[in-house]
């Protein structure tokens, strides 16, 4: 179950919003004036996320000192969106 509380418990109830983000390792979504404001996530989720784009970046800035060839942005998004959509399609 989604843990959404207002923004104003980041302040006044800190506490139990880290050990929410810690102990459940789930993350909590803060709310003002009734609408999505932001996510508050341990470090080890934030890392779990983020750190295989990192490294493909990487590896994309690898490739690219390697190589002239480059492609246009349309070209590119165009790629990714029909991967997503085939992936979704499984």
């Amino acid at each position: 179950m989604l843990n959404i509380r207002p923004v104003s418990d980041l302040r006044n109830k800190y506490p139990e919003i880290e050990e929410a983000v810690l102990k459940n390792g789930e993350p909590v979504f803060l709310t003002k004036n009734g609408y999505g404001s932001m996510v508050v996530m341990s470090l080890e989720k934030y890392s779990e996320l983020t750190d295989d784009i990192e490294l493909k970046l990487d590896e994309a800035d690898f490739a690219a000192e390697l190589s002239d060839e480059r492609f246009a942005a349309d070209e590119v998004f165009g790629r990714v969106r029909r991967r997503i959509r085939e992936r979704k399609a499984l």
